[in-house]
């Protein structure tokens, strides 16, 4: 009885460890997330300045200038 207890207590120690090294990873990925969110909204926001905040253009319908 004595060495089942002793498995079962390895076992949560275990599962407790590997809990808290996904809850480390789960904080790294969420910032990981937000940093690229902010990242993503500046490269738009840039984007649309531009092409000249010209509403209802796409700037992939503009032609280069070389044509």
């Amino acid at each position: 009885m004595n060495d089942r207890v002793q498995r079962l207590e390895e076992k949560v120690a275990y599962l407790e460890r590997h809990v808290t090294e996904q809850d480390k990873v789960m904080l790294e990925l969420a910032e990981t997330l937000a940093r690229l969110r902010l990242e993503l909204q500046t490269l738009r926001e840039r984007q649309t300045g531009a092409a000249g905040g010209a509403a209802g253009e796409d700037p992939a319908d503009d032609r280069p200038p070389h044509y």
